[in-house]
């Protein structure tokens, strides 16, 4: 068979509903400023869909600072690879200061968190090793496990109990092997929100001698004193072997870390292969990581305005009554009952006739017959915006249970 007939006969679980889904469920455009209020096809909506969790984004000192450095040194510089003509002071003292930020002995530069993460997990671990990894870990994860040559385990999502069953198994195949063992967690889950049971999964290091990988994504710059992580809010940093995290969410920018011990952070800056053959960061990229950074730790606003906002947000919902799950972060999940059918029109509901855009998450994401409405409020938005919101769900939630989004009731309200 031609290998283009083949792919044209076949749709992935999303790409089925491509035709009707493009540029409005799927590949949507929102335009203007980034903001709680931005503009999708033709008119104002309020956004809970960035990950701009500090409002960094738009901030003038983070523009400014972005401008500055694209007119000083343009989007080429540096040009080439690190290890070969891409390296400057700037590149390494953001290292340093991330490394210091997070308590650890250094840290490497990273050009996007997806590649790095899965290129740093192909280059620690070899066929003789075993890793255990959370089952509701990011696609990165899984994609980066999905490369290792040897045995893997999963575990059921925080489940310590299940945790340590894997274990059983990976130290009983690593001895074996004469391997080691790599677990593999979250700081935060970004679908759910809860936080990895990090304290729990360390008090089993000393049992089953294992090695602990930390994507912070959405822990980073929302949690801690001074956003310092998931790890310091749990008080568990130093036990965090391979501390991970993006620039795409709280810093509003490109590229991303890891953070660890020198001899670790040394081997990965020349084992890892998404690293080694991949142009450098550009210079805007990282002049703005500096200045971000440097707000992250001297303007804690950002972070009390996040919270003041997630509380309010969190708070309503539950006092209305609504299922947010097990969120202990920011990710704010409202989880309801309904086929996709519903779900699209419910959604199409709340971007027309309320003007509100969120995130849909349906199967194969979350169960069948689940909806999940997924906000992710920033130190922007404003109460106002949380009343709002509020309202108009209680008003889809009433719709939703009288059977309004199925097919023969669309008239009420399209």
């Amino acid at each position: 068979m031609d290998l283009f007939e083949k792919i044209a006969g076949k749709t992935s679980p999303l790409g089925q509903f491509a035709k009707d889904a493009h540029h409005y469920y799927t590949f949507p455009k929102l335009e203007g400023e980034l903001a709680p209020h931005m503009m999708f096809r033709g008119k104002e909506v309020l956004n809970w869909s960035l990950n701009n969790y500090l409002g960094l984004g738009n901030h003038p000192e983070v523009r400014k600072a972005d401008a500055d450095a694209a007119a000083a040194w343009g989007c080429a510089y540096p040009m080439g690879a690190r290890m070969m003509s891409g390296n400057t002071d700037y590149h390494e003292e953001l290292e340093r200061q991330l490394a210091e930020f997070e308590q650890k002995e250094d840290a490497i530069l990273l050009n996007f968190g997806y590649q790095g993460i899965l290129s740093a997990i192909d280059a620690l671990v070899d066929r003789r090793d075993v890793i255990v990894y959370d089952a509701e870990s990011h696609a990165c994860i899984i994609d980066g496990v999905r490369l290792h040559q040897g045995k893997r385990f999963v575990y059921a999502h925080n489940d310590i109990e299940n945790l340590e069953r894997q274990l059983v198994r990976a130290k009983k195949m690593a001895d074996q092997q004469d391997g080691a063992i790599l677990v593999i967690t979250e700081g935060v889950f970004g679908m759910s929100g809860n936080q990895g049971n990090l304290r729990e999964i360390v008090e089993l290091k000393s049992k089953f001698d294992f090695r602990l990988m930390v994507d912070d994504a959405h822990g980073f710059g929302t949690l801690g004193p001074n956003g310092e992580g998931a790890g310091v809010e749990q008080g568990i940093q130093d036990d965090i072997d391979i501390y991970f995290s993006t620039f795409a969410k709280s810093m509003a920018s490109i590229g991303a870390f890891i953070a660890g011990d020198e001899v670790i952070i040394n081997y990965l800056r020349y084992s890892m292969r998404s690293q080694i053959f991949a142009k450098s960061l550009p210079m805007p990229f990282v002049i703005g990581a500096l200045k971000r950074l440097d707000m992250l730790k001297s303007q804690p606003q950002h972070k009390e305005n996040l919270w003041k906002i997630t509380n309010a947000l969190q708070g309503a919902l539950k006092k209305e009554g609504f299922d947010i799950g097990t969120t202990t972060s920011c990710v704010t999940p409202v989880i309801l009952k309904g086929n996709i059918a519903e779900a699209t029109h419910l959604t199409y509901d709340l971007r027309e006739n309320f003007n509100i855009f969120c995130s849909i998450v349906v199967y194969p994401v979350v169960p069948k017959d689940v909806i999940m409405l997924r906000l992710i409020p920033t130190a922007v938005h404003k109460l106002e915006d949380v009343d709002r919101t509020i309202k108009a769900f209680q008003v889809v939630k009433k719709k939703l249970a009288n059977g309004d989004y199925k097919a023969e009731k669309l008239a009420a309200f399209s």
